[in-house]
């Protein structure tokens, strides 16, 4: 089953380069997902593709109105039916591996990218179904977020990376840090590739894996071992 995932935008141009590269590009290639930009402007009706005004009740900045992002979605929705309609959001839910692992199951979903002060709250009320985050910071746009949820939702369906176990082996799949990584060469100016690694017995290296997995996560995340 492939994944499709529409993004809304302003900015459709951002992710050309992006789209076209690396493992979201062999997700594609492999037809394992599918990916459609849509310029919020083009259901603009003012003949200027206006999409932005002042805030009620004054202040800085400007607002993305709700009658263009409305008609985007709307048409969208009457071609399919779509799992989860997302909102790219500095006040959202943070983005987790968890998180992603989840929305790779889907098979339709939708992700509005916001601009300037934000969107109309009407559009968060209406249209959308999961609010997120990438973190505790203000992006001038939602797009840069965006890619980086179908990078991650990307590389986790069966069949993109060569070696599906690739990805159980990440970071935060079972709730810890990865492990320190080597390869050639074994010795670098003095400084030495563990002995376990060198030494071909599966066990001891899945030992040493785990056990070096707690002490990163205990001493860079120790706020994941609350949830461990």
């Amino acid at each position: 089953m492939k994944l499709r995932i529409d993004i809304l935008t302003l900015f459709p141009q951002m992710f050309t380069g992006v789209f076209s590269e690396s493992i979201i590009k062999k997700a594609v290639d492999r037809n394992l997902i599918e990916l459609h930009t849509h310029n919020i402007r083009d259901y603009s009706l003012d003949k200027h593709k206006r999409v932005d005004d002042y805030p009620f009740g004054g202040g800085a900045g400007m607002v993305m109105m709700v009658e263009p992002i409305a008609r985007c979605i709307e048409q969208l929705k009457s071609e399919r039916k779509y799992d989860v309609v997302i909102f790219m959001a500095p006040d959202g839910k943070t983005f987790t591996q968890s998180k992603a692992n989840q929305l790779s199951l889907y098979q339709n979903i939708m992700i509005l990218c916001g601009h300037y002060k934000g969107v109309d709250e009407r559009v968060r009320e209406l249209f959308i179904t999961e609010e997120i985050s990438i973190g505790d910071y203000v992006l001038s746009g939602g797009e840069i977020a965006a890619m980086a949820v179908v990078d991650a939702i990307a590389r986790i369906i069966p069949g993109v990376l060569n070696d599906e176990s690739s990805a159980l082996t990440d970071s935060y799949q079972n709730g810890l840090l990865s492990p320190p990584v080597y390869t050639r060469p074994s010795d670098y100016q003095g400084y030495t590739v563990p002995d376990v690694l060198l030494s071909g017995h599966e066990k001891n290296i899945s030992d040493w894996r785990f056990e070096q997995q707690l002490e990163r996560t205990k001493m860079r995340r120790p706020d994941l071992l609350d949830l461990y």
